[in-house]
């Protein structure tokens, strides 16, 4: 009867640990799914696209891979992680670990997991190209560029820095050709007080691609222009921080390129473009410089 007794108590610790072990798994996978809400891609969370040199390589290769879109791959891996996959080891990021937790985002909260692939689309889908390309007569890179995103702006009052500046080998105005990462439409194009000759297109997924401090534009640019992935759009220079048009010499030579998208509520929210610059790196074209 003692042993009867015994394999019994045994048997109920057991079921007991099997049931406390499964509730905790449950926890954890809900609070992990509850990551993911709706109005997420208006977060700075979202618009931080905190990604990490390891994890950035990691993305690509599960993406060539599986022949997954690393926008949906970020859709998925993103608010698993809290938005922060740069703090996630390498080794958790797994095609099986995509899978499935795309299955629960599907059955838990599949409007928000549609919300989000759009809004990530929107960044990553569209782009094709580096913005400026390198020279057909030398062989090293001649730009160079820094994770700017929010950093300190103080023209106009404080603010953050909504974008990515891209700096030319050399300190020359018109001498780097800028072009469009995507295909898009022209919805802006003229001289900003900050911007200085600036263009922004539209691209099919909803990004909204940003050129700044042009020092000038290769053609006569208007609203609804349809541009090509790769189409020329004007030259590097130091325009802007000021309301008369033509300004120059304010700060040296740079693009600064950002990219926005459109949510439910707002018209523009500013993401940072740095990890998109960096999957682009390897996409440059080649050009002749004149100057």
């Amino acid at each position: 009867m003692n042993k009867i007794k015994l394999l019994r108590n045994i048997c109920v610790i057991l079921l007991v640990g099997i049931f406390c072990y499964g509730c905790i798994d449950y926890l954890h996978t809900q609070g992990k799914i509850f990551n993911l809400t709706y109005q997420s891609n208006e977060t700075m969370g979202f618009r931080s696209q905190k990604i990490g040199e390891d994890n950035f390589r990691r993305l690509m290769e599960v993406s060539k891979a599986e022949d997954v879109p690393v926008y949906d791959l970020l859709s998925v891996w993103m608010p698993k992680y809290q938005f922060e996959l740069d703090h996630v080891k390498t080794s958790s990021l797994t095609p099986s670990d995509y899978y499935l937790w795309r299955t629960y985002f599907q059955a838990y909260n599949l409007h928000a997991l549609q919300e989000i692939q759009q809004s990530y689309a929107a960044v990553w889908e569209d782009v094709l190209y580096y913005p400026v390309p390198d020279s057909t007569s030398e062989e090293e890179s001649q730009t160079s560029f820094e994770d700017s995103w929010m950093l300190e702006r103080n023209y106009g009052g404080k603010r953050g820095h909504e974008g990515t500046d891209i700096f030319p080998k050399e300190n020359v105005r018109g001498k780097y050709p800028v072009v469009s990462v995507s295909k898009g439409v022209v919805e802006q194009v003229g001289w900003l007080e900050k911007g200085g000759w600036r263009i922004g297109i539209r691209s099919e997924h909803g990004g909204y691609f940003y050129y700044a401090h042009l020092s000038s534009y290769a053609g006569d640019f208007k609203k609804g222009d349809e541009v090509q992935a790769g189409e020329l759009l004007g030259y590097m220079g130091d325009t802007g921080y000021s309301k008369t048009e033509g300004t120059t010499g304010n700060f040296d030579v740079h693009l600064h390129f950002g990219i926005y998208i459109r949510t439910d509520r707002k018209e523009e929210v500013s993401v940072n473009p740095y990890w998109v610059l960096r999957y682009l790196e390897d996409r440059k074209l080649k050009y002749a410089y004149e100057v």
